[in-house]
C-alpha cells in the first residue's frame, strides 16, 4: 500500500531484456539504499518487487504484462522514474490509498504555464471516468494529484510547486503516456453495490 506521496526520483541505469519475454530493470536513487529483499516499491506508481539491492542500486524482474499495461515498457537508460516505499503502519498517512495497480495508461494532452500555474491535462479511458470526481484524487505516474475538473474524455489537474520540483514530472511531454490509478474505494464500493 502506498500513499503516492513521491519521496525520490531514481535513474534507470541498466534494463536487461529477458529471451522468454520481460526485462530486469535497474534503479538507482538514495531511497532505496536501505531496501530489503521482497520489499514493494512504487516505481511511476506500478508496486515492483525488490529482486536484487547493492548501496543505492535495487532490481526489479518486469513481467510482459506489466511492460504492455503501463509506461515502464518505454524507458530507457537514463530515464527518470517517480519513487515510493511502501507504508510503514506508523507512517503518516497523506496523499490517498494507493495499491500500485495501474488501470491503464492515459495520454498527456496539455502540459504547461497557465499564467502562473502549471496545468495538466490527462486523457482517461471512459471506463475509468466513472471512478473520478471533482476534488477528489487519482494517482498519476504514483502521484497522488487532486481532480480539479473532470472533463468529457479526461482530467484536469492543477500542479504545486513542490510536486513538480520532487517529481519527473517536469519532464513530461504532451502526447506521452501517463500510468494511472483511480481511487480504491470507488471501485470496491461499486463491487459492493453491485453495480459493475
Amino acid at each position: 500500500m502506498f500513499t503516492g506521496l513521491v519521496q525520490a526520483v531514481g535513474e534507470i541505469t541498466s534494463l536487461e531484456k529477458k529471451p522468454q519475454g520481460g526485462c530486469v530493470l535497474t534503479i538507482q536513487s538514495p531511497v532505496l539504499k536501505n531496501v530489503v529483499l521482497g520489499e514493494s516499491i512504487a516505481v511511476n506508481g506500478c508496486c515492483l518487487t525488490v529482486g536484487e539491492f547493492q548501496n543505492d542500486k535495487a532490481k526489479f524482474v518486469l513481467l510482459e504484462e506489466t511492460l504492455r499495461l503501463t509506461n515502464l515498457g518505454e524507458l530507457q537508460l537514463g530515464s527518470l522514474v517517480n519513487l515510493e516505499p511502501s507504508l510503514k503502519p506508523t507512517d503518516r498517512m497523506g496523499g490517498h490509498f494507493v495499491s500500485g495497480h495501474i488501470d491503464s495508461c492515459g495520454l498527456v494532452k496539455h502540459w504547461g504555464l497557465d499564467g502562473a500555474d502549471w496545468r495538466l491535462e490527462i486523457e482517461v479511458a471512459p471506463e475509468l471516468l466513472r471512478y473520478v470526481v471533482k476534488k477528489g484524487c487519482i494517482a498519476i505516474d504514483g502521484m497522488s494529484l487532486t481532480v480539479a475538473e473532470v472533463l468529457p474524455s479526461g482530467v484536469r489537474i492543477w500542479i504545486i510547486p513542490h510536486t513538480l520540483e520532487v517529481t519527473n514530472l517536469k519532464l513530461r511531454k504532451v502526447g506521452q503516456r501517463v500510468n494511472i490509478e483511480t481511487d480504491l474505494l470507488a471501485k470496491y464500493t461499486e463491487k459492493l453495490l453491485g453495480k459493475s
